[in-house]
């Protein structure tokens, strides 16, 4: 994307479109997103920058299973999860992320 995007040239899919339409202070939809909106995100999030992380692997698992959740079913997912070596889904993620499904 250049730099002039257009809200109708602006990309809605791919994991860097929601942190460039918050960077560029507009939602998908062209209308400005409020400054109420991205001050609490940019206050939380920079609390986040400051966080002592516990590992790149523990938070590669938890990126697969809130993300892969939402497309994957849970059996399939957790057989993907041991297959690459990971913990198996723990009875909070699947009541969490599937106990409503």
């Amino acid at each position: 994307m250049s730099p002039e995007t257009t809200p109708e040239q602006q990309t809605t899919t791919g994991a860097d479109a929601i942190d460039e339409a918050i960077a560029k202070g507009i939602d998908f939809d062209g209308s400005p997103i409020p400054a109420e909106k991205l001050d609490l995100y940019n206050q939380v999030m920079a609390l986040e920058a400051g966080r002592q992380r516990s590992g790149v692997s523990n938070t590669m698992r938890s990126r697969i299973v809130r993300i892969g959740a939402k497309h994957i079913p849970q059996d399939e997912l957790n057989q993907k999860l041991i297959g690459a070596g990971f913990a198996p889904l723990k009875d909070k993620e699947i009541a969490f992320f599937y106990g409503g499904k």
